[in-house]
């Protein structure tokens, strides 16, 4: 299957981020480039040792929801919700692989964890000559 990365901005990104209540267009920029620039670097670990389209460990699949989700059930549900029924409860990091949106999620909250991305300011003078 090939997928541009147009549908992946349009059709997963901005859709999932939207549905987190995290969408802005450096936040979806910031994953789109994640997941499309280096091709020998994940975000988060080396494509060799991560799962899926961002290339997350296991290990910091677990540790997010361990350290992170489990002390924000609101967030850890809404998270949920984009899960498979039966193969999260069995496999959850088959998720990272198969669950576009799953994946999606659970990057944004990694990095959102870890201090977000840098926001783009607007620029104060842009609004002067309105």
């Amino acid at each position: 299957m090939y997928v541009t990365a147009e549908h992946l901005r349009d059709h997963v990104i901005r859709p999932t981020l939207e549905y987190m209540g995290a969408w802005t267009p450096d936040r979806e920029t910031f994953l789109l480039n994640a997941a499309i620039r280096a091709p020998d670097v994940g975000l988060f670990s080396a494509r060799t040792e991560g799962l899926g389209l961002f290339n997350i460990t296991a290990a910091q699949h677990r540790d997010l929801w361990d350290r992170y989700l489990a002390f924000n059930p609101d967030l850890a549900s809404r998270v949920r919700g984009l899960a498979s029924q039966r193969a999260f409860l069995s496999d959850p990091d088959s998720e990272l692989q198969t669950n576009l949106s799953y994946c999606t999620a659970i990057a944004w909250l990694m990095q959102q964890r870890a201090g977000g991305i840098k926001e783009q300011q607007p620029d104060a003078n842009a609004f002067a000559h309105a």
